[in-house]
C-alpha cells in the first residue's frame, strides 16, 4: 500500500512539473505585449493541470510556472500576486471526474475570467496608484482568459479522445 502512495505520489509530482514548465514556456515566451505587461495562453495549461491533478499539485503546476514566468521576464512586482491567483484558479475546476472537459471544468472558465480579470485589476490599481488606469487591463485579461479557455477545450478533448485520464489517471478513492 506505502509502495502504491509513494508512485502515485511521485507520478502526480512528475506530472505537476511538466505542466509548470508548459505554463512557464506558454506563458514567457508565446506571450504578446501590452501597455502594462503581457497576454498569454499559459493558463490553458493550469486549466489542464486542475483537470488532471490532485489540487495541491495542480496549484503548484500553475502557481510556480506562471510566477517564473513573470520573474524571469522582468516583471518581478507581480510574482506573488500571480502566484495567489494562479493558485486559486485550480480551485475552480475539478480534477474527479472521468473526462478532463466536463460540465463542471466548461463552467469554471467563466469565474476563472473573473478571478484573472479581478485580481489583476485590484493589483493593478493597488500597484499604479488608479483604479481607472487599472480597467486598461481588462479587456486584455478577458482576451487572454479566452484564449486560454480554447486552448484548455482543444487539449483537453484531445486528451479526452485519448482517455488519458483512464489510462494514466486512474480516479482517487476519497
Amino acid at each position: 500500500m506505502e509502495r502504491r502512495k509513494n508512485r502515485e505520489h511521485l507520478k502526480n509530482l512528475v506530472l505537476a512539473a511538466i505542466f509548470g514548465a508548459m505554463v512557464y514556456v506558454l506563458t514567457a515566451f508565446l506571450k504578446v505585449p501590452t501597455h502594462q505587461g503581457y497576454i498569454h495562453i499559459g493558463d490553458g495549461i493550469i486549466f489542464l493541470a486542475a483537470a488532471i491533478l490532485p489540487l495541491p499539485y495542480a496549484a503548484a503546476a500553475g502557481a510556480t510556472g506562471a510566477g517564473l514566468s513573470d520573474y524571469l521576464s522582468g516583471y518581478p512586482m507581480w510574482v506573488v500576486p500571480t502566484m495567489i491567483i494562479k493558485a486559486l484558479t485550480v480551485l475552480l475546476f475539478t480534477s474527479k471526474r472521468n473526462n478532463i472537459i466536463n460540465q463542471r471544468n466548461i463552467i469554471a472558465l467563466i469565474p476563472s475570467a473573473a478571478l484573472c480579470c479581478g485580481g489583476y485589476y485590484i493589483v493593478s490599481a493597488l500597484l499604479y496608484g488608479s483604479f481607472v488606469t487599472a480597467l486598461a487591463d481588462v479587456p486584455t485579461n478577458l482576451l487572454q482568459s479566452a484564449a486560454s479557455g480554447a486552448l484548455f477545450i482543444f487539449l483537453g478533448l484531445s486528451l479526452d479522445k485519448a482517455s488519458f485520464k483512464k489510462r494514466f489517471m486512474p480516479l482517487r478513492s476519497k
